[in-house]
């Protein structure tokens, strides 16, 4: 699996200035905080429903998004992963939570955002090689129940996927 990005979903009540991550992101890129080239900082947050405050690195972009109008911390691996597909959704399930526990944790957000940890959406950057269709689930099922099953400890859950043809293939996976 390539190109796999991990939507980790803010818990009610979130702040409503995401732009407080902006300075953050910046403190980031000058203590070298992450792996990797940190690079710049993007500010989307007056988009309404947009990509909200990006970090981009050479690598991955993680960021605070609002799409879909829901507040959630991304993270999109740019470069192509060189082993399964399983361990793709794993390095990049793990990055988008450590991720998500360092904005908590700043003082900007410290006691006012929390992740939860009942719901994710998964989304294959790559239309090409993942079409949104029903055969590219089928195909990608297995590595990604495995997946499920080791993010939710056996707990039921739900997959959400959406037929729009033009958009990118992504679930939205809910505890039941």
């Amino acid at each position: 699996m390539q190109h796999v990005n991990i939507k980790l979903f803010a818990e009610q009540p979130y702040p409503k200035d995401i732009a407080a991550v902006i300075p953050v992101f910046h403190r980031w890129i000058q203590q070298k905080s992450l792996p990797g080239l940190l690079i710049d900082v993007a500010d989307y947050a007056h988009v309404p429903q947009g990509p909200g405050v990006l970090l981009i690195a050479h690598g991955f972009d993680v960021s605070l998004d609002e799409a879909g109008g829901r507040l959630g911390l991304l993270y999109n691996r740019k470069e192509p992963w060189e082993g399964s597909g399983l361990e793709a959704l794993r390095s990049a399930y793990a990055f988008a939570q450590d991720v998500a526990k360092r904005v908590a944790m700043e003082p900007e957000f410290a006691g006012k955002l929390r992740f939860g940890t009942d719901e994710l959406q998964i989304t294959l950057n790559d239309r090409l090689l993942y079409p949104n269709s029903p055969e590219t689930l089928a195909a990608v099922g297995g590595e990604l129940g495995t997946f499920l099953g080791e993010v939710f400890g056996g707990t039921p859950y739900t997959i959400e996927r959406s037929a729009d043809p033009r958009a990118r293939f992504s679930v939205t996976v809910r505890v039941s």
